[in-house]
């Protein structure tokens, strides 16, 4: 199930909202039990099969708190122990295959299992794995309720795809929280915007990115481009669009999530745009891997192991194939360089000279990160860089059809609404009455969208 799907919207979502508020709000655990019922429906239609795993995590992750937590006899080895359990999950259901075809490979007689992977398993797990850092350090008291902790494992609108939410940012609204209608509506339309960015703007782009990724058609270096600068549109649309989905079905119903996405793509440097892409996932693992290792307080060559092993991970957890694996390495290469060679000389550039320096590193490295193989990636780099015709008839075609897109899609990209806001009277009619105008708006069109095409793909579900 998915949230532009029509079973979401129209069955799944209308009927969580109906039962959800006929429990009145001082039964704060009948309205908890209410969400972690709907949470379990929701994970079951998308692989019923794995919904034992996801309640297994939960509870490996819960019990290994209350062992863990400060005072206990053993903590660091039920800490390691709970850690184990977790990794070694991920590791079986995500990694075992990829590891078993590499040792084949190399000519060693390791048979290749077949494993489907869960659904949303990297999010679970790092969720899990966050609690259980946080009651070690001290940061978050344990949790005795078995049903909290898997509520929060569990909580749907961010279950499958994140942001990933810490149990430090929920703890108080898992116990008792006040929903009300203002946070209710603002919820709604953060909802709709995050909608109107899925179906309108990231699964017309995703048609273009396809169409040159996966096409079998000969590539210039024109269609080769645009197909690069589709994806690189089309999974910031897809992600953030799917983020604030979640963002604002948590509003909805009394929580807050952490913000993941802050126009990344008008950063001026590669180290920026990943203090704006995907926040909730680098502040992961820059709070739980990159400190712990000593952060940037040591030897320069500590700092250059640290970002290493960040991005080396940071690429394995996005898949378990090579091209991610380069893609991890090719950010830690320039974070590096940006630290150590070039940073202070970039300072100084003009600030048009910044912005088309990051931009350029991004777009390549989502041809990375897009390619279903390495040898497609470079094939399409090859021609990106001319080893193929600088134009053909189809570059042509393809810019006829979605070049209005493309256009709308490069605008949408900029926080021109966050300046619109800045400067509106906060009484004035367009302020008040211009945002749910425009999301109501949006909504239309997005049903008719929905209606009339059945390709409605999240990009992250498959982490």
């Amino acid at each position: 199930m998915v949230f532009s799907g029509f079973n979401f919207l129209f069955l799944f979502l209308p009927a969580l909202l109906i039962v959800y508020y006929a429990v009145p709000a001082r039964f704060a655990a009948g309205r908890n039990g209410v969400l972690l019922l709907f949470s379990l429906v929701f994970y079951a239609c998308g692989g019923v099969a794995f919904l034992p795993l996801m309640l297994v995590s939960s509870f490996i992750n819960w019990a290994g708190g209350l062992l863990a937590a400060p005072g206990k006899a053993h903590r660091k080895a039920f800490f390691l122990l709970t850690l184990i359990l977790d990794l070694s999950l991920l590791g079986w259901f995500k990694y075992a295959g990829f590891l078993a075809q590499n040792l084949a490979a190399l000519g060693l007689p390791v048979p290749v299992p077949e494993i489907t992977l869960p659904i949303g398993i990297s999010f679970f797990t790092f969720q899990g794995m966050s609690y259980l850092f946080d009651v070690r350090n001290g940061t978050a008291p344990p949790e005795r309720s078995l049903l909290r902790v898997t509520l929060y494992i569990a909580l749907f609108p961010q279950l499958i795809a994140g942001p990933i939410v810490r149990y430090t940012d929920v703890a108080d609204a898992l116990r008792s929280r006040r929903e009300n209608f203002s946070d209710f509506t603002d919820g709604v339309l953060r909802f709709l915007f995050g909608l109107a960015k899925k179906m309108l703007l990231a699964n017309l782009l995703a048609e273009l990115a396809d169409e040159v990724f996966s096409g079998t058609a000969a590539l210039s270096a024109a269609s080769a481009w645009l197909g690069a600068l589709a994806y690189t549109a089309q999974i910031y649309f897809d992600f953030s669009g799917y983020s604030d989905m979640a963002i604002g079905l948590g509003r909805m119903f009394g929580f807050r999530f952490p913000e993941n996405f802050n126009y990344p793509y008008i950063a001026r440097s590669v180290t920026e745009f990943w203090r704006r892409w995907h926040m909730s996932l680098s502040g992961w693992f820059r709070d739980y891997v990159y400190f712990p290792l000593g952060g940037s307080r040591c030897s320069a060559a500590l700092q250059l192991r640290n970002l290493l092993i960040v991005w080396l991970l940071t690429g394995l957890w996005h898949g378990a194939a090579w091209n991610f694996v380069f893609w991890g390495l090719y950010f830690a290469l320039l974070l590096m360089g940006e630290r150590f060679l070039w940073g202070s000389a970039l300072s100084r550039a003009p600030r048009a000279l910044q912005h088309l320096y990051a931009l350029l590193l991004v777009v390549l490295s989502w041809v990375l990160f897009r390619a279903d193989t390495l040898p497609r990636a470079l094939e399409l780099f090859a021609a990106m860089f001319g080893a193929a015709p600088l134009w053909d008839i189809r570059t042509e075609f393809l810019l006829r059809q979605y070049g209005p897109i493309l256009l709308i899609a490069a605008v949408a990209c900029l926080p021109l609404r966050p300046a619109l806001e800045k400067h509106l009277p906060p009484s004035g009619l367009l302020r008040v009455w211009g945002t749910p105008v425009l999301a109501f708006s949006l909504f239309v069109l997005c049903y008719v969208r929905l209606a009339g095409s059945s390709f409605n793909p999240f990009i992250y579900f498959r982490f």
